[in-house]
This record gives C-alpha cells, sequence and structure tokens, in this order.
C-alpha cells in the first residue's frame, strides 16, 4: 500500500472505520503470520482502543450522576418547600398530593438504585446516596403527618341511635338501620348478622370514604420505602383514640375493678345492662368496622392488617373485659345472678366473632383473655346460684308467717327460678357435672337428702342439669317451710300453711317452661302433697267438732236408744263454741288461691253442715228451738268468711 493513502479525502470517522475493516481483512487472511513490528503497532492500537473506551464509560456514567443530581436536588427543594409551611399537602388539591407522592416514590428508587451500587464512603455515588435518604426520611415524615391528618380529619361520626352500614361483600350499597339504644328497648336484629361465619359482614364507615384510595397509597409508599413500622404506629395511635371515643359515646366509664366493687348494686345493675348491649354493639358492629377499614388501607398485606386491628383494639376490649372481671371477682349474691347470666351469655355468644376478629397470633393474647373472661363469669353464676340455694337452706324464721299463707321466701324462690328458664342453655352449660359419672363434689352437686325428695330410683337419670338442680333446690325450700310450719302452735295452721305454699309451688311449675324441666312426674307428687296437707288440715280442725255430731254419749245411763236432753243441750253448745272459735281463728287464716280456697270450703262444707244439718234433723224432736243459735245455712255461710286474712266474731249473731 506504501505512500498511497486511498482514504485522505474521506471524512475521520469513515477513515477509522475503513481502516479498522482493512486491518480486520488482513488478519483474516490464512496463514497469515505477523512481523515483530505489527504485532507491536496492533499492540499499542489495542492499548488505545481500550483507553478510548474508558473515557467513553467514564462520560457516560458521569453524565447519569449529574441528572440523578439533578433529579434529587428537585425533589429535595419540592419537600423542603412543604416541610417550611404548615400546611397539608392534600389541602392544596388531589394534583399537587399527586405530584408530591410522584416525587416521593422516585426518592425511594433513585436510593435503592444508588444503595445497590454499595457505593464507596468518599464517592460521589455515596453523596448522592445520602441525599436520597435524607430526602426520603424528611418527605417519610411529612406524609406520615398527612396520613395522621387524614385519618382524624375524615372520622365518621358515631351515634349508636342511627347507624348506616355498609355490606364488606357488595358494591358499596348503604343500607339504613335503627336501633335506640334505651334502657329496655334495645333492637338486637342487627347483633344476630354473624361476622365471618358464612353470612354476610356488615360495616359501618368509619372513615370517609373518599380519602381510603389516598390514604392506601400512603400506607402502601411507607411500606415499600421501609417505613411500615412508623405507618403502622401512626394507624394504631390514631384508632386507638377512636376506639376510646366510641366506648365514651357508649358511656362506658373507665373504672378500676375497686371502684367497681364499691358500687351499689343499683348502679351496678344499671351499668351491667348497659354493658351486655355495649359489647354486642363493639364486637359485632363497631370491630367489625375497625377490622374492615384495616384491611381497606393496607390492602394484601394481611399480617399488616392484623397486626394494626389487634394493636389499636386492644386498649378497648381489655377495658370491657375489666368491667367483667370485676363483676366476676365480686360477692355472690343472688340478686346479681340474672345480669351475672346476661353477661355470661353475651361473652359465649360473641366467643367465634373474637375468634374470627383475632385469628393470628396477633391476637392470640386477646382470645385468650376473652375466654378466660368468659370461664371466669360462668364461673361466677354457677357460685352464685349455688350460693342462693344455700341462702334458702338457710333462710331461717323466728316467728310463724302471719295467716299460713304464701311466705315471701316461697314467692321469691319461685319467681326467681322463673326467670331462670330464660337461660336454660347456659345453666345446662354450666351446671354440667364435669366429674359424671365418677363421685361427685357435694358443693356443686344437687342435694337429694331431703325428706321431700323423690323416691324415683331413676329421677335424676332423665333430668337435665338444670332440672336436677331445679328439683333439688324445691326439694330444699321445701324442707325449709316445713321447719317453718313448726312455728304454728296450731297444727292446723301448720298444715295450711304447708298446703299454701306446696300448691303456690305447684302452680307455678304448671303454668310455666318449669313443667318441661321439672316433669309431671314432680307435678302429679306434689298435687298429691299439697292435698295431703288440705287433709291434715281438715282432720286437724274438724275431726273434733265432727265428733261432737254424733250420738256417742248422748244417751240416758242404762239406755241404749233414749237420748238425753240436757246432754243433747250442752253437747250443741259445746258445738257452737268450739264452732265460734274455729269462726275466730280461721277468718284471720289466709288461703289467697281462690280457687284452693273454694275447694277446701266445699269439702268442709259438705262434711260439716251435712253433718250438722243430719244431727239437727235427727233430734229435732228432743231440741227446743231456742237452744238452736245457727241454722245449717248460717253455718255455710259463715264458712265462706274463712281464711280472708281478717279475724272475726260470731258473737254479734248470737240469737237469743
Amino acid at each position: 500500500m506504501g505512500s498511497c493513502n486511498p482514504m485522505t479525502e474521506i471524512p475521520e470517522d469513515d477513515n477509522l472505520i475503513a481502516a479498522a475493516r482493512l486491518i480486520l481483512s488482513e488478519l483474516g487472511s490464512k496463514n497469515k503470520k505477523l512481523s515483530n513490528e505489527a504485532r507491536e503497532i496492533l499492540a499499542d492500537l489495542r492499548m488505545q482502543l481500550s483507553s478510548m473506551a474508558e473515557i467513553v464509560e467514564t462520560k457516560d456514567e458521569d453524565e447519569e450522576l449529574s441528572d440523578i443530581k439533578g433529579r434529587l436536588n428537585s425533589i429535595h427543594d419540592k419537600v423542603m418547600t412543604w416541610e417550611v409551611g404548615q400546611s397539608m399537602i392534600w389541602d392544596a388539591g388531589p394534583d399537587e398530593a399527586k405530584e408530591y407522592l410522584k416525587a416521593v416514590d422516585e426518592a425511594r428508587r433513585l436510593a435503592t438504585s444508588l444503595d445497590s451500587l454499595n457505593p464507596s464512603k468518599d464517592s460521589e455515588e455515596h453523596e448522592l446516596l445520602r441525599l436520597a435518604n435524607d430526602t426520603l426520611q424528611s418527605s417519610m415524615a411529612k406524609i406520615e403527618e398527612e396520613f395522621k391528618h387524614m385519618l382524624v380529619q375524615n372520622r365518621q361520626n358515631f351515634e349508636p341511635e342511627r347507624l348506616s352500614f355498609r355490606s364488606s361483600e357488595d358494591d358499596g350499597v348503604d343500607e339504613s338501620l335503627f336501633m335506640s339504644f334505651g334502657d329496655d328497648s334495645f333492637d338486637y336484629s342487627i347483633q344476630r348478622d354473624s361476622i365471618s361465619r358464612g353470612a354476610e359482614v356488615h360495616v359501618m364507615d368509619l372513615i370517609n370514604p373518599s380519602v381510603i384510595p389516598d390514604l392506601k397509597t400512603i400506607a402502601n409508599l411507607m411500606f415499600d420505602s421501609n417505613y411500615g413500622r412508623e405507618c403502622s404506629q401512626a394507624f394504631i395511635s390514631v384508632r386507638k383514640d377512636a376506639l376510646d371515643g366510641c366506648l365514651f359515646i357508649l358511656e362506658v366509664e373507665k373504672s378500676s375493678i375497686e371502684d367497681i366493687l364499691k358500687m351499689e348494686w343499683v348502679t351496678l345493675n344499671s351499668k351491667i345492662r348497659r354493658w351486655t348491649k355495649t359489647l354486642r354493639i363493639f364486637v359485632r358492629i363497631y370491630l367489625a368496622s375497625e377490622k374492615f377499614l384495616c384491611e381497606q388501607i393496607f390492602g394484601q398485606r394481611e399480617s399488616v392488617s392484623l397486626f394494626c386491628f389487634s394493636e389499636s383494639s386492644k386498649v378497648s376490649i381489655l377495658q370491657l373485659l375489666n368491667f367483667a372481671e370485676a363483676i366476676a371477682v365480686g360477692p355472690h349474691q343472688p340478686e346479681k345472678l340474672l345480669r351475672i347470666l346476661d353477661m355470661y351469655e353475651v361473652l359465649a355468644d360473641l366467643t367465634p366473632d373474637i375468634e374470627s376478629l383475632y385469628p393470628d397470633d396477633n391476637g392470640s393474647y386477646l382470645r385468650t383473655e376473652f375466654q378466660d373472661v368468659l370461664n371466669r363469669v360462668g364461673g361466677c353464676a354457677t357460685t352464685t346460684f349455688l350460693e342462693f340455694k344455700n341462702a334458702v337452706r338457710s333462710s331461717v324464721s323466728n316467728a310463724a308467717f302471719p295467716g299460713g299463707g304464701i311466705h315471701h321466701l316461697t314467692r321469691y324462690v319461685m319467681n326467681y327460678i322463673r326467670t331462670l328458664i330464660d337461660y336454660s342453655d347456659s345453666l345446662n352449660t354450666l351446671l354440667k357435672d364435669p366429674n359424671e359419672g365418677a363421685d361427685q363434689d357435694s358443693s356443686s352437686s344437687p342435694d337429694t337428702s331431703s325428706t321431700f325428695e323423690d323416691d324415683s330410683a331413676n329421677w335424676n337419670s332423665s333430668l337435665s342439669p338444670l332440672g336436677l338442680h331445679f328439683r333439688s333446690l324445691m326439694s330444699i325450700l321445701e324442707s325449709n317451710l316445713e321447719e317453718k310450719s313448726r312455728l304454728y302452735k296450731e297444727d292446723a295452721l301448720g298444715h295450711l300453711f304447708l298446703m299454701n305454699n306446696v300448691h303456690y309451688m305447684t302452680e307455678k311449675v304448671k303454668g310455666s317452661e318449669l313443667r318441661t324441666i321439672l316433669g309431671d312426674n314432680w307435678i302429679r307428687k306434689h298435687n298429691w302433697k299439697f292435698q295431703h296437707y288440705a287433709m291434715s288440715y281438715e282432720r286437724s280442725t274438724w275431726s273434733w267438732i265432727l265428733s261432737l255430731l254424733r250420738d256417742e254419749g248422748l244417751h240416758h245411763p242404762g239406755s241404749s236408744s233414749s237420748i238425753s236432753k240436757t246432754l243433747l243441750k250442752e253437747r250443741l253448745h259445746v258445738f257452737y263454741t268450739a264452732f265460734e272459735e274455729i269462726y275466730k281463728s280461721q277468718t284471720g287464716w289466709s288461703i289467697p288461691n281462690s280457687q284452693l280456697c273454694e275447694d277446701v270450703r266445699i269439702s268442709m262444707s259438705l262434711k260439716v253442715i251435712q253433718a250438722y244439718r243430719t244431727f239437727v234433723g235427727r233430734h229435732s224432736n228432743n231440741i227446743n228451738e231456742k237452744y238452736i243459735k245457727y241454722s245449717a245455712d248460717d253455718l255455710e255461710n259463715y264458712l265462706l268468711d274463712l281464711f280472708e286474712g281478717s279475724p272475726r266474731s260470731l258473737h254479734s249473731f248470737h240469737r237469743r
């Protein structure tokens, strides 16, 4: 090729390309051997090309770093602009907020990219990484503030009297439901909607639905930027206050166990009634809505959603459970049993809801605490019922009950256990003997030692636990009544007292669901019992009176057919005196049940009046009319005055 230079007229880049092609062509010739000079030239060429490549690469990197630096400075300036002011970004409008989040997200991606280079401490890349992290940290603090601000400012008012619910399974269709939160008129219809048990869940909007997308965007950005813990804590702190506010609206006060134990029963009774209603609302409506809010904001981060829900609601749930625990450790007074059973039933009813709301390890503490409180309240109910039985057993009277009527203990016990029928399922669970089939603990097993108990060997095998304890309680009551009947000086009044009270017990059983619990056999036996006491009363009162209306002892001495008028006159006088005494005392006695009173009067009339009419008629020829103080009709009418509870006298009616 010598001195010929065919590329002198070709542009510079084209000259290089043509020369490179020529060299490649020559090097590609077969069996081409290079001289030492050629090798030296090619080696020098290689070095020059390598140096040129490094220069180009360095120039590209410098340009890229310069671009990154420019972007970071721009983002930093934007972030710091909002740091200076006190206004909220979202208050400036959605476009400004969108641009801000876009810039922060770019800072996050740039920081991630720079960090992946693992730059040395003194390099420019390290300085840019520091700037990116500083910018990101400042922006995270700002959007955390925005996040909390939106949660607070967009909180929906909670009004128990009127709640608007949104189904979590629909597309936002609202369904208005109304509830009265008065003490005695609460509507539980909404509360029966199951939560996460295969039924549609109704929730209310705790936050204005329009800001949910923004809250979700902020949460996603904070978690993607490794600021998830800060986001979670911000959410938890705000929602803790919201849940606390809900309890305040529901009039649940923060009280220590000591304060609760010091309360008078009237106050405590009212608080328990409100507590049972509040717990249903709080769990079935408010907590369900709170969990739904967590799911809306934290999206697919299920563990985060469950954690935030558990932490934000923990204090409020424990506050409610603390009240129940205070009741459980308090005195086991019988008047508290119904309210304690109300608490037990609402806790038991809500247990599946709690298990559904807190399904993972984050909620294990609350699940366990809820179950423990349920068990303690259940144990308190059991103990209170057994204490009630002991109170009936130990009820002592120093004086006979006036008039032989229905003792207030009988009324109290029967009305008490009739109200317990509404809690049959719970009581059957609580009173079930855990050692059934083994030796029973006398402290928790029904007392069957009473002389009034049924003789049937199989009576306890066919009854529910509640039936066993009710029969035992009735037996205890009857034994107590028998002791009280011995306080009467007149045996007849003692029998009348037992007749009244056993009849009252029997009627209460026959007229309620107690009949199903205690069985028809119990009713038959107690029908026989009060009839037996009625007959015992009649024998005690009238046996001697009726004996006066027989002819024995009226004949002249030595004669079996001649009646002595003197003895007959004396016999009538004794009869009238005895009748008057019975009238005077037993008009003050009482048979409160009108039908039973009529039956006893009819029975007496059939015996006494018939015997008197027969006696007077048989001896009419031997009795002077002036000695007959009362006709049979008079006596029959006088018998109608008995058992009215107001003593009267017949002296003003005596004939002269």
